[in-house]
C-alpha cells in the first residue's frame, strides 16, 4: 500500500521571511495613528467651537490664540488618520510619513500642554510609541532583506 507520507511536498523548504508591514507592531502603530488623529480632531473641534473649555497659562513661550490651534489640531488630525490608513496598507513610504506626521503631532501637543496636560501628555505617549513602533518595523525588514 503507497502511503502520501513518505512523498515529499510540494512548497518551500523555509518559510517566507518576516515582512513588516504585516507585523503587528506597525498594525497597533496604525492603530494608534488613527486613534490619535481622532483625538486631535477632537482637541481641535473643542477648540473651535467654545474658547471657554480651555484655560491657558499666562506668559507662555508659545502664546498663540485657541482658534489657531483649533485649526492646527484639526489638520493634524486629518492627516494622522490618513497616514494610518496608509501604513494599514504596508507602503514603505506610508511608514516614513507615518514617522514624520506621528512626530509633528508629538510636538504640537508638547506646545498644547498648557491648555490641556493630560491630553497631551496622553498623545505625546501615543506619537512617540507609533515613531518607535514604525521605525523598529522598518529596521527589522531592513535585516530580513540583508539576510536573505
Amino acid at each position: 500500500m503507497a502511503s502520501d507520507a513518505t512523498r515529499p511536498r510540494a512548497g518551500r523548504a523555509q518559510p517566507s521571511p518576516w515582512h513588516a508591514p504585516t507585523s503587528g507592531t506597525t498594525v497597533l502603530a496604525a492603530a494608534l495613528m488613527i486613534f490619535g488623529g481622532v483625538m486631535a480632531l477632537f482637541e481641535g473641534i473643542a477648540a473651535l467651537a467654545k474658547d471657554d473649555l480651555f484655560l491657558a497659562t499666562r506668559h507662555y513661550v508659545f502664546e498663540f490664540s485657541l482658534t489657531g490651534w483649533g485649526w492646527i489640531h484639526l489638520i493634524l488630525g486629518i492627516v494622522l488618520v490618513i497616514a494610518g490608513c496608509a501604513v494599514l496598507t504596508g507602503a514603505l513610504w506610508a511608514r516614513f510619513f507615518g514617522v514624520a506626521v506621528a512626530g509633528l503631532g508629538a510636538i504640537a501637543n508638547f506646545l498644547w500642554l498648557p491648555y490641556y496636560p493630560w491630553w497631551a501628555l496622553v498623545l505625546i505617549a501615543v506619537n512617540l510609541f507609533v515613531v518607535w513602533a514604525l521605525c523598529t518595523g522598518m529596521h527589522r525588514e531592513a535585516d530580513t532583506d540583508r539576510a536573505t
